[in-house]
């Protein structure tokens, strides 16, 4: 009998919206992730403005598998969310990503003028591995000397049980998006910021 091992599933959608209503626009993105959060297999959510002033939002949400997200998807609490918007917020760009390797890939351009939409090249895996390591050995250090201090007593399964169990969420939520973003021109081979144009 095989078995299917579930792959959780990051949804990245670019919206626009004018930024006179950017308040509008966060509060009906916090309307939507409180739906999505009764639903079984969501793992999480989060958007962020391209910039002071700009239109543009890019949102991200996970699920714990393609099919608890197509029942998301599928949900009339998510059909009446979106229609709420209608005349506030235009959808530009909707895509699907799988594995951690999801948080390295450039958003994948979809252009009407093209007959096919091209994917840009991930980062080569050394540098996701370096990045992965640039946000996980201080986490563990931290963790590890915490432990030890604090929970010297509690057997070391249950403490590398408990440091997963915190470090995790830590890293996939917090930790890695923001380095991922900080060392985005590494990661694709460009310019560093402040050595101008």
């Amino acid at each position: 009998m095989s078995m299917t091992l579930a792959v959780p599933v990051t949804v990245a959608i670019a919206r626009r919206v004018d930024p006179a209503r950017s308040s509008e626009m966060v509060a009906w993105m916090r309307a939507g992730t409180a739906l999505a959060e009764a639903f079984p297999g969501f793992l999480g959510a989060g958007w962020v403005q391209s910039g002071p002033g700009s239109p543009d939002w890019h949102m991200l949400y996970r699920f714990a598998d393609a099919e608890t997200l197509r029942r998301w998807e599928e949900s009339p609490q998510r059909h009446w969310w979106l229609s709420s918007a209608q005349g506030i917020v235009e959808h530009t760009r909707v895509e699907r990503r799988t594995g951690i390797e999801g948080w390295f890939d450039p958003p994948l351009e979809h252009s009407v003028d093209l007959v096919a939409p091209i994917a840009p090249t991930s980062p080569p895996r050394w540098k996701q591995a370096v990045t992965i390591w640039l946000a996980f050995f201080p986490l563990s250090l931290s963790a590890t000397l915490l432990t030890s201090h604090f929970l010297d007593a509690v057997p070391l399964a249950a403490r590398v049980l408990l440091m997963t169990l915190c470090l995790t969420p830590l890293m996939t939520y917090l930790v890695l998006p923001r380095i991922t973003r900080a060392l985005h021109w590494w990661l694709h081979g460009q310019r560093a910021p402040w050595r101008g144009l």
